[in-house]
């Protein structure tokens, strides 16, 4: 009952709520990331959603589109922006994914939604993670988030698949606000954003 109906209602009335609630900042920050990155205060990518289904995720643009002489992108950790590196290390830059919540593409809790391109290396027992809706916070975020191994967050968001339930998802919104009032684990030691996952690590 919880997981077929009683959860998209609480994602779908929770997530309107919030919107509202954090409207205020969510317009401040639009304003000033519009500035900071050259018009251009979102970021949207492909991810894998529930049964491998791929849809684009939208956060707010923390990093810059600074290239070299021969026209790369600058390291992350170069281009991430001040106002940027604020939103980032207080989370906020997950807010807009709360649009996604509404579009029935996302849940509050769930696995995080990794890159698309991830899906054709995951062995059988990743892509499990794929049985549930992804989260904007979720079991690994609340245990390690970007300073745990890939094979520890695979490990993390399987063990919640197995055990999702309304008690669980409380808990671990209520760890995240804990993790937002005291950030850590945001960035891997000397990363801007966490190592991109090969298939191996």
């Amino acid at each position: 009952m919880y997981k077929s109906f009683v959860k998209q209602f609480f994602d779908f009335f929770s997530a309107l709520m919030i919107l509202l609630m954090v409207s205020p900042i969510f317009i401040i920050l639009i304003v000033l990331l519009f500035i900071s990155n050259n018009g251009k205060p979102f970021f949207t990518q492909t991810r894998g959603g529930k049964n491998n289904k791929i849809f684009h995720v939208i956060k707010f643009k923390t990093m810059n589109d600074k290239k070299d002489a021969s026209g790369e992108l600058l390291p992350d950790n170069v281009r991430l922006t001040k106002v940027g590196n604020f939103v980032r290390s207080k989370s906020l830059d997950e807010l807009p994914q709360l649009i996604n919540v509404l579009k029935g593409e996302m849940s509050l809790v769930g696995p995080r939604p990794f890159m698309s391109e991830y899906l054709e290396i995951y062995t059988d027992y990743q892509k499990r993670r794929h049985e549930v809706k992804p989260g904007i916070t979720g079991w690994a975020q609340v245990n390690g988030r970007n300073n745990i191994s890939w094979q520890q967050k695979f490990e993390l968001d399987i063990w919640y698949v197995d055990r999702q339930c309304f008690s669980l998802d409380i808990k671990i919104l209520f760890l995240t606000l804990l993790k937002i009032v005291k950030p850590t684990d945001v960035n891997q030691t000397g990363e801007a954003t966490t190592v991109k996952f090969n298939g191996k690590n």
